[in-house]
């Protein structure tokens, strides 16, 4: 009798330990949903238009730095 006791505690934590790992899927899937409800970005996606925001400030301090020189030789020439 003890034996079948033990089986029947057994079968019990099994099955709670079944139900947990299946709450645990569900909240991380639900997760998953909600988050990719919010139009997150990947680290990919940000590193890159970081780098390319990077790259358009360079190239327009150099453009600024053109155009400044181009009104200097006006003044120079008026």
């Amino acid at each position: 009798m003890f034996d079948d006791f033990v089986k029947v505690l057994n079968g019990a934590a099994g099955t709670f330990a079944g139900v947990g790992r299946e709450a645990q899927s569900g909240v991380r899937e639900r997760a998953r949903e909600w988050l990719g409800g919010l139009d997150f970005v990947s680290r990919e996606e940000f590193d890159a238009v970081k780098s390319m925001a990077a790259a358009a400030r360079d190239e327009n301090d150099a453009l600024k730095a053109r155009l400044d020189a181009l009104e200097a030789k006006m003044q120079v020439g008026v």
